[in-house]
């Protein structure tokens, strides 16, 4: 009944962002995922609906990828890998989607590190 609950209003809080937040192939949305071992990172054009670029924990070529964790650590290098790939992709400028999780703790480690790699948002 609990985990329902939190299911519910993480979903309603989505939804939420999700109704003012929208990407355009100038300013794609960055749109971040937090699973309990995984961190997904893409770069979507919302107009076109298709992603233009991604990273994640899961990738290829993360280096280290086997000792990354979904924590501030692993968002904090992430967050630095995904501002790379969108630079080398031609992407400066971005529209945050925090996914209807809080902006606080790793959410906000990871958006911090992709500003300090260089998007603006």
């Amino acid at each position: 009944m609990r985990t329902e609950k939190k299911q519910d209003l993480a979903l309603r809080r989505h939804w939420r962002v999700r109704r003012k937040v929208i990407g355009t192939p100038h300013r794609p949305r960055m749109s971040v995922k937090f699973t309990e071992k995984n961190i997904y990172v893409q770069f979507i054009d919302d107009n076109a609906g298709r992603t233009l670029a991604a990273v994640s924990t899961v990738s290829k070529t993360v280096p280290d990828r086997q000792q990354l964790a979904a924590n501030v650590t692993g968002a904090t290098q992430i967050g630095k890998l995904a501002a790379e790939t969108a630079r080398a992709k031609g992407i400066e400028q971005v529209v945050f989607d925090r996914g209807g999780a809080r902006y606080h703790g790793k959410v906000k480690a990871l958006a911090d590190a992709a500003r300090a790699g260089g998007l603006k948002f």
